[in-house]
């Protein structure tokens, strides 16, 4: 497959329990939606948007050249067109992860969601909810996503648990049946929003991710880390 071939989209909203206009936060003179929309645009994606809820996003993102739908907004797509679903809180985003996605979908016709999971880094990332885990069958296919440690060690010990990479890439008519869905209670519970995939009976095709997953900000504690690291720097250098 031709990585030419999908849509990348960038979700930004405003709102955020824990760090509000997240996506406006500075780093190293940017906005972060800047640093994640130029990593976005190294994928070889045919078209990279930035969805978002609020004008201060889209006056932001329009100002360094973005294309900016905001979210009640149609979306022109065809039914088996790929559109990649890129966090908007990862500024040192893999261009190589978001196009292995994308790829991954295009050579699992049987899927209609595609996304990757890496093994956990420590022990301790196996009990912590930020970090949700996967498990599949052997040959990829999605069985179940958590926040909770699975699978359970009965006999103790710690086993080799993946953790699921928030990276999915969509087949577009798979994409309008599940959001015109209301979230299952398995969604609400876990607040994992593949869950509501599963529950409806679609397939979600995983693979272990080529590159190392990025750092992602949810706190003020994780932005000042990502500042550190990107000091001096500019969204092209990240590439």
């Amino acid at each position: 497959m031709s990585t030419t071939g999908f849509i990348a989209v960038i979700p930004a909203r405003y709102g955020s329990s824990r760090l509000p206009g997240k996506p406006l936060k500075d780093i190293a003179g940017k906005p972060m939606i800047e640093w994640v929309y130029r990593q976005t645009l190294g994928s070889g994606a045919s078209e990279v948007i930035v969805a978002t809820d609020d004008e201060r996003i889209a006056e932001a993102c329009r100002g360094f050249g973005a294309t900016v739908e905001l979210t009640s907004a149609e979306h022109p797509s065809g039914t088996d067109q790929i559109v990649v679903n890129v966090q908007g809180d990862e500024p040192l985003i893999s261009p190589v992860s978001i196009a292995q996605t994308a790829r991954l979908l295009a050579w699992h016709p049987d899927a209609t969601i595609a996304t990757l999971a890496a093994p956990l880094d420590r022990d301790d990332q196996f009990e912590d909810p930020n970090f949700v885990k996967v498990v599949t069958t052997r040959a990829g296919w999605a069985l179940y996503f958590s926040r909770a440690p699975i699978p359970w060690p009965r006999d103790g010990g710690v086993p080799d648990a993946r953790r699921h990479i928030g990276l999915y890439a969509y087949r577009a008519g798979g994409l309008k049946a599940i959001s015109a869905s209301p979230p299952c209670a398995l969604e609400e519970i876990e607040k994992l929003e593949q869950l509501r995939a599963l529950w409806l009976g679609f397939r979600i095709i995983v693979a272990d991710a080529a590159e190392p997953p990025s750092p992602h900000v949810d706190t003020e504690e994780d932005l000042a880390r990502i500042r550190r690291m990107l000091e001096g720097s500019s969204p092209s250098d990240a590439r």
